[in-house]
């Protein structure tokens, strides 16, 4: 039995074995953070730690709410249901598979191969519109978290300085994003040069296939990207809506990350949480980690310092936030994930049968 025929029968089984191991990979991690917040546990306000829950459920409508909207205006119904379980899905797979997003954007793709009318192109469009509304909802997070911070004279040098940095990468990023998707041939010449440069890559390591990904074929996808974004973009009333759940979305995961500080008893500056969450989220894209363990607790604790909030406040926050959002989202995305791999692979056996 040829290796790559062994990987066709057995795809599933394998998938499950590296999400399995990523899981322990993750968890041991962080051991130690899960040991300080069992140890800080009894000095929290517990009832106050169950509003994570609500929080987190109201992200997710955020989220597949966004998704209904942007797939609507391409001319896809899609089940609020159906997207509400798929942001579960999603959210694991980006945090237990540390890519920056890229898995959480090819599992997306692969999920809606079971909608017929629902193309590879428009799929990753969609994806690629609610990362970009994501990120430009968050510049109203930094200048309302920069403003708190003024208005309690807790706004430094540093502190303007990091807040600008972020706010010019992103809306550098966006103009960039939209002038690159306005034109058929922009959107050409880039995939085919990224297209190529990825392949040299991979060929330093799979020396036999000098084109892993296929040039065509990724401009052929591409082609449907552009059409799918020049529908969308001119729905102004599906984008403004779609901004708006953005916006609820970021706020959310921010609200979550306040409620632990109000169950350690502390009533710190909203704007000092928005700014690090921020920076710390930003940064732990590219940890080689899952989640970004150790980018993220460090950068967290000093960006919050330079705004006036000591380490001893802020680090066991970090850290039990952390660990309690992981336990509270993880398990749910991991049985979604786990029956999507199961009844994917009950019907390949039916289709091959």
């Amino acid at each position: 039995m040829s290796q790559t025929h062994f990987l066709r029968r057995n795809w599933k089984l394998i998938l499950n074995i590296v999400t399995i191991g990523a899981l322990i990979v993750l968890i041991y991690a962080i051991r130690d953070q899960i040991a300080t917040t069992l140890r800080n546990i009894e000095h929290v306000h517990a009832w106050v730690l169950l509003l994570m829950i609500p929080i987190e459920l109201l992200n997710y409508h955020a989220q597949a709410r966004l998704y209904q909207r942007l797939f609507q205006a391409v001319g896809n119904r899609l089940d609020y249901w159906y997207l509400y379980k798929m942001s579960v899905e999603l959210n694991f797979v980006n945090h237990v598979f540390p890519s920056g997003g890229v898995t959480g954007l090819s599992y997306f793709g692969v999920r809606l191969r079971e909608n017929d009318d629902v193309s590879g192109g428009k799929a990753t469009m969609i994806q690629v519109m609610k990362l970009a509304m994501t990120l430009l909802s968050f510049e109203v997070l930094i200048v309302i978290g920069l403003f708190s911070l003024a208005v309690m004279g807790r706004a430094n040098n540093l502190t303007i300085l990091v807040a600008a940095s972020l706010s010019t990468l992103l809306l550098v990023g966006t103009a960039l994003f939209v002038y690159i998707l306005g034109s058929r041939e922009r959107i050409n010449n880039f995939v085919t040069a990224l297209t190529k440069a990825l392949n040299r890559v991979i060929l330093l390591i799979r020396r036999s296939n000098p084109e892993t990904l296929n040039v065509s074929r990724v401009s052929h996808i591409m082609e449907d990207f552009h059409e799918s974004y020049v529908v969308l973009r001119q729905d102004r009333q599906v984008l403004r809506a779609s901004f708006l759940y953005a916006l609820l979305a970021n706020v959310t995961e921010v609200l979550v990350l306040y409620v632990v500080y109000i169950a350690f008893g502390h009533l710190v500056n909203i704007g000092a949480v928005i700014l690090a969450y921020a920076v710390a989220n930003f940064a732990g894209l590219i940890s080689v980690l899952p989640g970004g363990v150790g980018i993220y607790e460090f950068l967290m604790t000093a960006v919050l310092a330079t705004t006036g909030v000591p380490a001893a406040v802020s680090l066991p926050v970090t850290v039990m936030y952390r660990v309690l959002n992981t336990a509270i989202q993880l398990p749910p995305g991991y049985y979604l994930y786990h029956r999507n791999l199961v009844a994917s692979g009950n019907e390949k056996r039916h289709a091959d049968g």
